[in-house]
């Protein structure tokens, strides 16, 4: 009797599917052994990527085969992470702070960076583009639509931004409160959040749910099959 790969597959998918449906349930033995085994598989196949894409290739390879100028680059992150090690011994443990200082600062700039360019300035630039009347005409939009739609968009980009604003000043009684015109324009943008995490929420709610059908689905047709 020759058992195909589609039916393992099946079957595995099955047990998995039952598994992790019990915790409808509540939380159970076998809903963790499903988690664990997806947390095992996912952390060795994290780990197995970075040895063959990251390890291999960039440490391994040009320390081994690599040329001078290769192999003084890598010594540098190479006493970088030696730095490191050291928090291992009390004695030594000041050693890793220069390390540790590199990498707080790199990983503040990437995010920095990453804010400006991945965030700040794409949201500048969709509010400027919300008032381009040439390529709305293009799309049959009539002038005051675009106009209404711009103004939609750079009012709530500007109160959700004044909503972060957490510059106070203190008052008589010794509070620290808010402008009024400040704390006004910040509750504006407390609604425009809401509705942005509303709309989130429904995303992720449709997907969970799509997720959730064709789970029920999958069951459907393994039964069908038999």
């Amino acid at each position: 009797m020759v058992i195909s790969l589609d039916l393992i597959t099946s079957v595995i998918s099955f047990l998995f599917t039952l598994l992790i449906l019990s915790y409808l349930i509540g939380d159970n033995p076998l809903f963790r052994i499903a988690v664990y085994i997806f947390v095992g598989v996912s952390s060795g196949y994290v780990a197995a990527v970075a040895w063959w894409q990251v390890i291999m290739p960039r440490l391994i390879y040009p320390l081994v085969y690599g040329s001078v100028l290769e192999r003084s680059f890598i010594a540098i992150p190479l006493l970088g992470a030696l730095l490191i090690l050291m928090k291992i011994f009390p004695r030594w443990a000041g050693l890793a702070r220069i390390a540790m200082a590199f990498l707080v600062g790199a990983g503040a700039a990437v995010i920095i960076a990453g804010a400006l360019i991945g965030t700040l300035i794409p949201q500048i630039s969709a509010t400027i583009n919300a008032f381009d009347v040439n390529s709305a005409s293009v799309r049959n939009i009539s002038v005051v639509e675009v106009i209404f739609n711009g103004a939609f968009i750079l009012a709530g980009t500007v109160f959700t931004l004044i909503y972060f604003h957490f510059g106070a000043s203190p008052k008589a009684d010794g509070s620290m409160r808010r402008l009024g015109l400040i704390e006004t324009s910040a509750w504006v943008g407390r609604i425009f959040i809401g509705i942005t995490l509303g709309t989130i929420f429904a995303g992720v709610f449709a997907a969970a749910l799509t997720a959730l059908i064709e789970r029920i689905s999958a069951l459907i047709n393994f039964f069908g099959n038999f």
